[in-house]
C-alpha cells in the first residue's frame, strides 16, 4: 500500500495543493484515538475500570458477604420400632460493622475515579508517544526536502560544467569533480528516504493512519506543573484512595458478625411433629494478631502513594522547566540558522558569478554550494526541531490533544 509521504513539509504542500480541504488531515486527537483504539494500555485501562465497577456492586450488597444456606438432618433409633428424625435449614447473613460500609463504598468510589484518571494519565502517555513520532517524521521530512534540493543544485551545476567542458572551456576534471557531488548528493537523498520510510512505518504502526497529523498550536508559556495534570491528578486519586483503605482496615477490626436464622422439623413414629424456629448472632472477637498485618499493609499503602506523589512532582517540575529551555533554545537557534543560511546562500551566488565569468575555480564553487545547502537544510532541522519543542513543551504541560 502506497502511503502518503508525512510530515510538516507535506501537510503545507497538501495544504496548498487543489483539493486539499476536501480531505483534510487528520488532527493528533483523531491520532491519538486511533493509536488508543490499537494499543494494549487501553485494553489495561478497560480492565481496570471493570474491576472497579464490580467492587462498586458489591460495596454496595446489602450483606457484608454472600449468604449461606445451611441444612442437617439427624436421625436416632429410639426403639425397635421408634426413629425419631429431625431436620434443620438454615439462612447464614454476614452483617455489616457500623460504618464499614459506609467505608468501603467510599474506598470503592476512590478507587474509580483513579481508573479514570489512570485511563487518562496513560492516554497522555500514548500523546508524548504521538508526538515524538511526529516530531521524527518532520524531522526526516525537513532532511528529504533539504537532500532533494541538494541533488537538483548539483546536477544543474553537472549539466553546466559538461556543457562548459564540450565548449572548451573547462577541463574533464571539473566534470569528474562535478560527476563525483552529484553522485553523493543522490546516495544521501537514498539514504534519507529510507529513514523517512522507517519513521513512516513507526508511524502507521501506531495509528494505522496514512498520513500524519496536522501539527498543534504553539502552547502557552506555564510555570508550574498544576493539579489539573492527569499524571498528577492520578497520583493524588491513589492517595485518596490508599486513605480510604486506611479507613477500611481500621473499621473492620473483626470478622463480618453473622445471623443465623434456623428453622427445624422433628419427626418421631409415637408422637406428634414438632417444628421450630431459631435465631443466633455469631460475634467474632478483634484480635491483633488479624488485624495489625491489615493496618500495616495499608499503611504501607498509604506511604507509598504519598511518596510516589510527591515524586511525580517534582519530576513534572523538571520536565516542565527542561521543556521551556529547550523551547527557547530551538528558537534561538532557528534564528541563528537563518541568519548563517542567508550569509552563505549570498557567498554561494557571489562564486557562482564569478565562476560563470572564470574568476574562481570550481572546487572553490563546489564547497561554497555544499555550504550553502547544508545551511539551508539545518534551517529545516531548526525549524522541525522548534516544532518538537513546541509538541515536548505541551506534554510536559499534561495537555491532551
Amino acid at each position: 500500500m502506497r502511503r502518503a509521504r508525512a510530515g510538516w513539509g507535506l501537510w503545507l504542500a497538501l495544504w496548498l495543493a487543489p483539493g486539499a480541504w476536501a480531505q483534510p488531515l487528520p488532527s493528533l486527537a483523531d491520532a491519538l484515538e486511533a493509536a488508543w483504539q490499537r494499543a494494549a494500555v487501553s485494553a489495561e485501562a478497560a480492565g481496570q475500570l471493570r474491576r472497579a465497577q464490580a467492587e462498586q456492586a458489591v460495596a454496595s450488597a446489602l450483606w457484608a458477604a454472600p449468604p449461606a444456606l445451611e441444612l442437617g438432618r439427624q436421625q436416632d433409633r429410639q426403639a425397635a420400632n421408634s426413629t425419631r428424625r429431625e431436620h434443620e435449614i438454615g439462612l447464614n447473613l454476614p452483617l455489616w460493622l457500623p460504618g464499614q460500609r459506609a467505608a468501603r463504598q467510599a474506598q470503592v468510589q476512590a478507587d474509580l475515579q483513579a481508573a479514570s484518571a489512570a485511563s487518562l494519565a496513560a492516554r497522555l502517555r500514548l500523546a508524548g508517544v504521538l508526538r515524538e513520532a511526529a516530531s521524527a517524521l518532520a524531522l526526516q521530512q525537513a532532511e528529504l526536502d533539504s537532500a532533494e534540493a541538494q541533488l537538483r543544485s548539483f546536477e544543474a551545476l553537472a549539466r553546466d560544467v559538461e556543457r562548459r567542458v564540450a565548449a572548451g572551456e573547462l577541463a574533464r576534471a571539473d566534470a569528474l569533480a562535478a560527476q563525483a557531488e552529484r553522485l553523493a548528493a543522490v546516495n544521501a537523498l537514498a539514504q534519507t528516504r529510507q529513514r523517512q520510510q522507517a519513521a513512516e512505518l513507526r508511524w502507521f504502526a501506531l495509528t494505522g493512519l496514512n498520513s500524519v497529523a496536522a501539527p498543534e498550536a504553539a502552547p502557552a508559556d506555564t510555570h508550574a506543573a498544576g493539579p489539573a495534570h492527569p499524571a498528577l491528578r492520578l497520583a493524588a486519586l491513589r492517595v485518596q484512595a490508599a486513605r480510604e483503605r486506611l479507613q477500611v482496615a481500621e473499621g473492620a477490626r473483626r470478622e463480618a458478625p453473622r445471623l443465623i436464622v434456623k428453622a427445624s422439623q422433628e419427626l418421631a413414629a409415637s408422637t406428634p411433629h414438632t417444628n421450630g424456629v431459631g435465631l443466633a448472632l455469631r460475634i467474632p472477637f478483634a484480635t491483633a494478631d488479624r488485624n495489625a498485618p491489615l493496618l500495616a499493609a495499608a499503611l504501607s499503602e498509604l506511604d507509598l502513594a504519598q511518596a510516589l506523589e510527591r515524586e511525580q512532582q517534582l519530576q513534572l517540575e523538571a520536565e516542565l522547566a527542561s521543556a521551556q529551555l529547550a523551547q527557547a533554545a530551538a528558537r534561538q537557534q532557528l534564528a541563528d540558522e537563518r541568519a548563517r543560511a542567508q550569509l552563505l546562500r549570498e557567498r554561494a551566488g557571489l562564486l557562482e558569478t564569478a565562476f560563470q565569468a572564470g574568476e574562481t575555480g570550481l572546487p572553490e564553487l563546489l564547497r561554497a554550494l555544499s555550504a550553502a545547502t547544508q545551511a539551508q537544510a539545518a534551517v529545516a532541522r531548526a525549524q522541525a526541531a522548534l516544532v518538537q519543542a513546541a509538541s515536548r513543551l505541551l506534554q510536559a504541560q499534561g495537555v491532551l490533544p
